[in-house]
């Protein structure tokens, strides 16, 4: 099966092996994601002003190049890995339903492209592998079982928020427990799975960002994980690299490495992980559970 995949920024540059591992685990499946031709940010952040059509130009573009991959392809599916991407692209296409004088504001603006016809549906790999081909199959094709190994599965905001958009419960989501739990992992339950990470204040407010680390990792372990899995990399990077920082602050602080979800799916499908690729390593966690 060969599916429209649009990779995002951070997954061609500090973040390939999120790409990687996905590619390794869906060729397991039989499933190729094929790149977005020409594809650029998605724009990273949606736009709430109602009136502001300029700032969802880049998703809409990338829209028309998934819409036309797709009719190549037979599929109106866009399948995204980010977390980020996946709610951007989602919001701009869920606007450019609803609102059609402001798609063919787009349209005419985009003119070096195809109108978008509104047609194509944008999903999350977790939302396509539950609805499309079914954890209960992921798990009997699985090469190794995860033996145990106790994380706690990691939403942040926008997995889970605004409702039209939204892949989970947003106040208790079952997706990745449920793939984990079938993959052989115990899944730790914590009361922050759906909390902000501090997203871009990792830049200018960074203490923010070291509280909420440390709060999130510190959850997690108080309830007994010893890794979190999740599918941002900006959440990834506030929640494994800022762990340096929390360490400086608070020198008892416990780390804890941060996997996304690709990963620990790859290693289900007996795929080694990039140790090198995390700020805490996870090789010591992976050994306790022999995974290495």
């Amino acid at each position: 099966m060969d599916i429209p995949y649009f990779p995002g920024c951070s997954l061609k540059s500090n973040t390939r092996y999120f790409e990687d591992s996905a590619r390794e685990f869906f060729a397991e499946l039989g499933i190729n994601l094929v790149e977005l031709p020409e594809w650029n940010c998605c724009g990273t952040v949606y736009s709430l002003t109602t009136d502001d059509i300029m700032r969802h130009i880049a998703s809409v573009r990338n829209l028309v190049h998934a819409q036309e991959l797709g009719k190549k392809l037979g599929t109106n599916k866009l399948m995204t890995l980010c977390a980020m991407c996946y709610n951007t692209l989602a919001q701009v296409n869920a606007l450019a339903r609803s609102r059609p004088d402001d798609l063919k504001t787009a349209n005419e603006f985009i003119d070096d492209l195809p109108d978008y016809e509104a047609q194509v549906e944008v999903v999350h790999a977790l939302s396509f592998l539950n609805e499309n081909v079914s954890f209960e199959k992921v798990a009997k094709l699985a090469k190794r079982k995860l033996n145990g190994l106790r994380v706690a599965p990691y939403y942040g905001c926008l997995l889970v928020r605004p409702e039209h958009v939204k892949i989970d419960d947003r106040e208790k989501p079952a997706l990745m427990p449920k793939l984990f739990g079938l993959l052989g992992a115990t899944v730790v339950d914590f009361p922050y799975s759906v909390e902000c990470c501090g997203s871009y204040h990792t830049v200018n407010m960074k203490d923010v960002v070291v509280e909420k680390t440390r709060t999130i990792i510190g959850s997690a372990r108080e309830n007994g994980a010893d890794a979190i899995v999740l599918s941002c990399p900006l959440c990834e990077f506030n929640l494994d690299e800022r762990q340096k920082d929390v360490r400086m602050k608070y020198p008892g602080f416990e780390r804890m490495p941060v996997f996304y979800f690709t990963e620990l799916l790859a290693l289900a499908m007996g795929k080694k992980i990039n140790m090198g690729a995390h700020y805490v390593s996870p090789e010591n966690v992976l050994k306790k559970y022999g995974l290495v």
